[in-house]
Order: structure tokens, then C-alpha cells, then sequence
């Protein structure tokens, strides 16, 4: 891998933010075929005033992460599954396709030039990896852009929970709605983020860090956090999680549902009832950024729903997260070929 000098980074205190590194990867896409992408310095894309991404929302982006292993290598985590979701989510905002081989191409090669800022194997960090794909082309009125830029910029990220997984308070909001039923709940776009910002911010105000939305036809069932997937573990030890069009498929959910089968476990995919909360010994919220969170408490109007331990992680919750981030480092054998070395 060669040589190289740490920068002067506390690594033991790392949070999860942005650090500018050596460089970020660009591609350009215009007379329907990519360029070959160059590595840049400058933290900053030049773009016209009119891009359809600033004009109409032609945006999408992908979130994974790069570990330094036990064995000193260094390894992405189920890349390919963020390479095939990006994909999708082209298609379906009618921007030009990046092609998984060409997506793993670029993180492989912005995850190299950028080594020194991978977190130390036994800190608890790793690389943030952060795929984007704009419409960079000029477009006044409807329609998709003639112009797309795809970049992939990293940033070192810190472990979330220092001192182990702590459990947060959840609300719902049945005036606020993340995503349609046949709207783009179910690909990675900016606009669904946007959506949510405003109860997101009123829930933080209220003392909530994370809120939950329900279905937006109904609101009978549950759907997804804003930024996470819902599991939920039944007293039987049976991992549940909702079947909706409207839900973004979580490359960690998928993960987690599949190391659960792996042990044992029954898996549901199915509607979820409001009222079925009550039945849940632990309910957690899953992600890139931080595996699982844990939620002890659901509040709905005047209804609160308590859940598990609000002092620590239910058992089965930490279980699934010891042995994803065993996984990731190297530390457990990758049974199902999920990691790719750089």
C-alpha cells in the first residue's frame, strides 16, 4: 500500500462531519458517453446558474464507508450495492446512469488517493465515502439536463456512539409526511431529505433526535425514520421490518437482515401496524452513518410507547451491530463476500 503520513488528527475523538482531504473525484457525462474522471484538489464545484440540479432537483447520492482491517488492508463495505441504488435512482430522475463498474472504479481510486485520512484500525472510525450525481447541464423549463457531473468525495468519520450504543426518544408526526406512496420514497434523492427537514428540526427542538413517519395514505403503518430504516424484534427474537414502496432499501437493513437469518432468526418483511409498536422488546433505527440506534420511546400525540432498557441496547440490537462492524474490520470471517479490498 506504501508509505504514508498521518495528518495530525485525533482519531479517538473524531465525530461525524465534514474535514476537507487530499482530493475528491469528478466525471463529467455530456454528448452521451463519460469522461475518464480526474482527481481535484479544490473542494468546489464551478456551475452554471442554470443546472437542472439547482433549478429542478436533479440530484441523487449514496453514503457508504471505507475501514482500515485488523490485517492493515483497507476495505469497502457492500459498495456494489450503493453502485446498483444509484443506479436505480438515475433511471427513475432521468439522469444519465453511472455504471456500477465505473462507481466502484472511482471510490477505489478517491479511497487510495486519500489513504492517510482512514481512520487507524481499533478507533472506531472509518471513510466516509459520499458518491454524488448531479444535472450540471444548463436547463431553463422541465426537463431533464444534456449535462451530468458525478463525484465521490471522503471524509474521515469517528465512531458514533463513543462508549457504546445509547438509546434515543422518537416522535411522530402525523401532520408531516416524508414521501409519497408512488412518489421517490424508494430511491436516494436530496428532495426526500429536504422534505423532512422541517419536522426533523422540530422534533430536535422538542427532544427528540430522531422522528417516525407513517404511511402517507393512511398513517396506519410504519414506515421509516427520516433518515433510517425501522426494525423492530419481537419478543420471540424475530427481526421485523416494513414492505413499502415508498422506503429507501437500506443497504445496512439488508445487511442486518441477513446476518439475523444467518443466526437463527426469523425475518418478517411486512406492514407494520402503529398499534403493533407495543409487541416490540426493541425497536432501532438503521443506517450508513451509524449501523443501528437503538429507541427506547415512541411518542405519537398523547400516546408514548416504551421500549426495552432506555439505559443501555436491547441484547439482539447489539448483537446485529457487534457482528456487522466484525464484518467491516476484519475481525469476523465475510461469509458472503460483502467487503471489497482497495
Amino acid at each position: 500500500m506504501g508509505v504514508f503520513i498521518m495528518p495530525e488528527i485525533d482519531w479517538k475523538n473524531l465525530g461525524f462531519g465534514y474535514m476537507d482531504t487530499n482530493c475528491h473525484i469528478q466525471y463529467v457525462w455530456k454528448n452521451g458517453a463519460w469522461d475518464g474522471g480526474e482527481l481535484v484538489k479544490e473542494p468546489y464545484l464551478k456551475m452554471h446558474i442554470a443546472a437542472a440540479c439547482l433549478h429542478y432537483g436533479q440530484e441523487a447520492f449514496e453514503g457508504l464507508k471505507a475501514f482500515r482491517c485488523k490485517d492493515g488492508k483497507i476495505r469497502l463495505f457492500r459498495p456494489m450495492e450503493n453502485a446498483m441504488r444509484m443506479f436505480r435512482t438515475a433511471h427513475r430522475t432521468c439522469m444519465a446512469q453511472v455504471p456500477p463498474e465505473m462507481f466502484l472504479d472511482a471510490v477505489k481510486r478517491v479511497v487510495k488517493a486519500n489513504e492517510e485520512f482512514i481512520p487507524p484500525y481499533g478507533t472506531g472510525g472509518s471513510l466516509y465515502v459520499r458518491p454524488l450525481l448531479v444535472g450540471s447541464g444548463v436547463q431553463i423549463g422541465v426537463a431533464p439536463a444534456k449535462e451530468y457531473t458525478f463525484i465521490v468525495l471522503v471524509t474521515p468519520a469517528g465512531e458514533y456512539y463513543k462508549g457504546g450504543l445509547k438509546p434515543v426518544r422518537a416522535i411522530i408526526y402525523d401532520e408531516y409526511d416524508r414521501a409519497a406512496p408512488l412518489g421517490t420514497g424508494d430511491v436516494k434523492v436530496g428532495g426526500n431529505y429536504a422534505a423532512s427537514l422541517f419536522a426533523h428540526e422540530k422534533a430536535k427542538a422538542a427532544g427528540y433526535p430522531v422522528e417516525l413517519y407513517l404511511d402517507s395514505k393512511e398513517h396506519k403503518y410504519i414506515e421509516e425514520f427520516a433518515t433510517s430504516n425501522f426494525l423492530g424484534i419481537k419478543r420471540d427474537g424475530t427481526y421485523v421490518t416494513p414492505d413499502s414502496t415508498s422506503v429507501l432499501p437500506s443497504v445496512t437493513n439488508m445487511t442486518l437482515k441477513q446476518i439475523a437469518a444467518d443466526s437463527g432468526r426469523r425475518v418478517e418483511v411486512r406492514s407494520i401496524p402503529f398499534e403493533e409498536l407495543t409487541d416490540f422488546a426493541e425497536v432501532a433505527a438503521c443506517g450508513t452513518a451509524v449501523v443501528v440506534t437503538p429507541v427506547c420511546e415512541i411518542t405519537r400525540g398523547d400516546t408514548v410507547v416504551k421500549i426495552g432498557d432506555p439505559d443501555k441496547c436491547g441484547p439482539v440490537v447489539q448483537e446485529l451491530f457487534d457482528k456487522v462492524q466484525a464484518i467491516q474490520y476484519g475481525e469476523a470471517p465475510d461469509t458472503h463476500g460483502w467487503c471489497v479490498e482497495v
